[in-house]
């Protein structure tokens, strides 16, 4: 995930029978020695938490705690702990990657039209999707913030010959194996630019269009963010931004609680946005539309990268010994709970908590 997705924690009291303890239990998961039909339990049962406490005051209260938390985001610095999601995602080994994702390395939600496509088609019909909707074309200008390993980065140059496109990854083996597969493919219209968005500096109203995927779940001040990317765009350019999302709920991942895996291992300063998160910052930048998908597309592109993590078990295993030495084995099996709870999040509900929304926005 150019940011990654998942559930608020897996804490321990997830995997537990009242009577049992609790966090060895957890340890037991971690070490594989659990079954993945008990590891999905437990997720599941923490999905169910998770809404229970965030309604537990009722809609006034549940509204009033969304306003308070989206004034929180006006008063933070842009992004946190930039360190800290670099370390756990975007600084490890592509190798790892390649053994896991589909064919273009596409780390987020892919879309699966009929439910029936391979990761292969599933990633190719996401950027075709964001072709359509960010309306790009030949020739343009453009921007991509959080670029990832280089999938939309890499598909646009193909695909419009003519454009210029900039990507920003805070990322140097990111930006190393973009640059190595443009070389390869014979791309010269791709410039990538290693940067922390904090201190991010572009020239004014150089571009078309700014395309972002699953980057702003690692933002904090959207208004700031948003104000500089206006400044970045033409008068009639656009914002294009794919997030991940709850319907209506947003809400921080917490890192303070000494039983909190997912924030520590895997999302440090991470958000989940609501729908409509972004909507209450148009100072600079209009809504023109808005498209929401269920969230079985990113239970399927998540089950997808387990299968392919465990289909190619001594590859990912090189690769994870190369980032994490003697402890590999146990990062394997964290990132194989990764997925699992990645699936299971967004599969809640047959997809109709948790999802994908997208936006388009214009300058005003």
């Amino acid at each position: 995930m150019n940011a990654s997705a998942s559930t608020h924690a897996l804490r321990p009291s997830a995997f537990s029978p009242d009577s049992a303890p609790a966090a060895g239990l957890l340890g037991l998961a971690e070490r594989g020695w659990l079954p993945d039909a008990a590891i999905r339990h437990g997720i599941r049962r923490l999905c169910a938490q998770r809404l229970r406490e965030e309604r537990a005051d009722g809609l006034s209260g549940q509204y009033d705690l969304y306003r308070s938390r989206i004034e929180l985001l006006r008063k933070s610095p842009i992004a946190i702990h930039t360190d800290a999601a670099n370390g756990q995602h975007y600084e490890l080994p592509p190798e790892f990657f390649a053994q896991c994702l589909g064919p273009r390395m596409k780390y987020s939600c892919c879309y699966y039209p009929t439910g029936e496509e391979t990761l292969a088609e599933a990633e190719l019909a996401m950027l075709e999707l964001y072709g359509q909707r960010a309306r790009l074309e030949d020739g343009q200008h453009i921007l991509e913030l959080g670029c990832g390993w280089g999938s939309l980065t890499l598909w646009m140059a193909q695909r419009y010959r003519a454009a210029q496109i900039v990507a920003v990854s805070n990322s140097a083996p990111q930006r190393e194996h973009i640059e190595r597969r443009c070389r390869e493919l014979g791309l010269d219209n791709v410039a990538v630019l290693t940067c922390d968005v904090n201190t991010l500096s572009l020239p004014a109203s150089g571009f078309d269009r700014c395309v972002s995927i699953e980057m702003f779940e690692h933002m904090r001040n959207y208004e700031q963010l948003l104000r500089r990317i206006a400044g970045w765009l033409r008068p009639d350019g656009k914002l294009f931004a794919h997030l991940f999302c709850h319907r209506d709920l947003m809400y921080p991942f917490d890192t303070a609680a000494d039983d909190d895996w997912m924030g520590r291992h895997f999302f440090t300063g991470g958000l989940m946005p609501a729908a409509d998160t972004l909507l209450w910052f148009q100072d600079d930048l209009r809504i023109d539309k808005r498209w929401l998908l269920d969230g079985t597309h990113y239970q399927r592109t998540a089950n997808h990268w387990l299968a392919n993590q465990d289909a190619q078990r001594e590859r990912a295993d090189r690769a994870l010994a190369a980032a994490y030495g003697d402890a590999h084995r146990l990062w394997r099996q964290r990132w194989r709970m990764f997925w699992m709870a990645c699936a299971e999040l967004f599969g809640y509900d047959g997809g109709q908590q948790w999802g994908v929304v997208h936006y388009l926005f214009s300058k005003r």
